[in-house]
């Protein structure tokens, strides 16, 4: 029998595990132990409620509760509970996975294949990206743009990618060959009297600048998430991708979607590409995929990529890359039918019906003094705090004010996520309008404890 530890044990042990956690203990909020989900909801072990305002990690889509998943997976264990991918083997949930997830696409695409997380699958890319230049005769393409505020995992590789410093400082990243280009945040980086398209058409520019500084010849691939997430739910300006997409056929740089996040709904089509009418040579996805019910993520690559990898590993003999658990059936097996329940309840008009509910909702703090910019698309959005609205500034130290609004917002019953000093709200794609009315009930009662709280401390802008 294990003791149940006592919160200040509790405490100790979770900030170890992840960085976040700081921040509720800075806020005095003291530990959560959570123990039970039901709908959009989840229960701690004093049994209060909460309304999970970021889907858990962006990616509980269906809520923590949709017996359909556990039943996929409880069959699946007792029929064939696990099996690899190897040696021309695969197990059928599998097979039909992948077959549903090509038949799905935004663009034709010829191949999936799988592992356990976006981290993952990101990684995978950087693989195959580079065996794929190589099979090409092209051994100095190699480099990878990423951007800044950009996230793409936590790997070695995938970390480096990722364009936050705190993913990189005293971790010795990034590593060699990856570089970062502008971010495209019109509200933090667009110049006076720059129009949204005019900062696209500069943040294009900028892209094509840096693949010439490094040489055409150097620059493999761009990858990039339709709507940046962990960065701070930055939401392109309008025809940035399309100019994006233009310099990169210019100079054959592969494009790689990263839908991690963006995909199977949350922005009000299946996937982000659909909604920004972006056209990937490879895409992966993860979260939502299984609804997070089992960790599974996706690569889907072009057949002329495809191909490529294929007549390379003819010739060495094989393809010297997976994971022992790529495929695995039990994953694919929820993952399938969560696919299913998108089809059958049709997520995407769901989404597409909710979602002006909280976008709308959450504007309305757009003139809040505590409030620079709110910004959002479907069923995902983000409002940045700062301490001066006139001039932009933040808040000094960055991340204060984040952290004690998304405590203050956890102890009226919602759980949403500082990203600095933005707030990340992503819930579950089965929220109703009624239940987005809650939320943003809550969400106003934590933004007046932290309006009070800001003008009792004084706290001002970066010097």
């Amino acid at each position: 029998m294990v003791d149940r530890p006592n919160s200040a044990a509790a405490l100790d042990i979770a900030s170890h595990l992840h960085p976040y956690t700081n921040a509720r203990k800075h806020e005095s909020a003291g530990p959560m132990v959570v123990t039970e989900g039901k709908g959009i909801y989840i229960y701690d072990d004093q049994g209060r409620e909460y309304i999970e305002g970021l889907a858990g990690l962006w990616y509980a889509a269906l809520g923590f509760s949709e017996e359909r998943l556990v039943q996929a997976a409880t069959e699946q264990l007792r029929k064939l509970p696990c099996y690899h991918s190897f040696t021309h083997k695969a197990p059928m949930p599998t097979i039909e996975l992948a077959a549903r997830l090509l038949e799905i696409a935004p663009v034709p695409m010829s191949k999936v294949f799988f592992a356990n997380s976006g981290s993952e699958a990101n990684d995978t890319v950087i693989k195959m990206i580079w065996y794929y230049n190589n099979a090409l005769e092209r051994p100095e393409k190699k480099k990878i743009i990423s951007r800044i505020k950009g996230y793409h995992g936590v790997t070695v590789a995938t970390a480096s990618l990722t364009g936050l410093p705190f993913n990189h400082r005293d971790f010795d990243l990034p590593i060699a060959g990856i570089l970062h280009a502008t971010c495209p945040h019109y509200y933090r980086f667009g110049q006076d009297g720059e129009t949204e398209e005019d900062f696209a058409t500069r943040c294009a520019a900028e892209l094509e600048q840096l693949i010439l500084d490094q040489g055409p010849e150097t620059i493999a691939a761009f990858i990039g998430e339709p709507v940046m997430g962990a960065g701070g739910v930055i939401v392109p300006p309008r025809t940035y991708w399309e100019k994006i997409q233009a310099v990169l056929k210019k100079y054959d740089v592969l494009l790689v979607a990263d839908e991690v996040i963006c995909g199977f709904g949350r922005t009000g089509n299946m996937f982000g590409c659909q909604t920004f009418d972006i056209k990937p040579d490879i895409m992966t996805m993860a979260k939502a995929l299984s609804s997070g019910y089992q960790p599974i993520s996706a690569v889907m690559i072009s057949d002329p990529v495809y191909q490529t990898l294929a007549d390379n590993s003819a010739k060495i003999g094989t393809f010297g890359h997976g994971f022992t658990y790529s495929g695995h059936p039990v994953p694919a097996a929820v993952a399938l039918e969560t696919l299913k329940i998108y089809e059958e309840r049709d997520i995407v008009a769901q989404v597409r019906r909710v979602g002006p509910r909280l976008q709308d909702g959450l504007r309305r703090y757009a003139d809040h003094p505590l409030v620079g910019e709110v910004r959002g698309v479907g069923l995902i959005a983000g409002v940045e705090l700062v301490a001066d609205r006139a001039s932009k500034a933040p808040f000094d130290p960055a991340g204060k004010v984040g952290a004690y609004l998304t405590a203050r917002a956890e102890a009226h019953g919602l759980i949403i996520r500082n990203l600095m000093d933005t707030i990340a709200f992503c819930p579950p794609l089965i929220i109703t309008e009624e239940q987005i009315d809650v939320l943003l009930e809550r969400f106003d009662k934590a933004i007046d404890d932290t309006t009070a709280w800001v003008d009792q401390e004084g706290l001002s802008a970066v010097a």
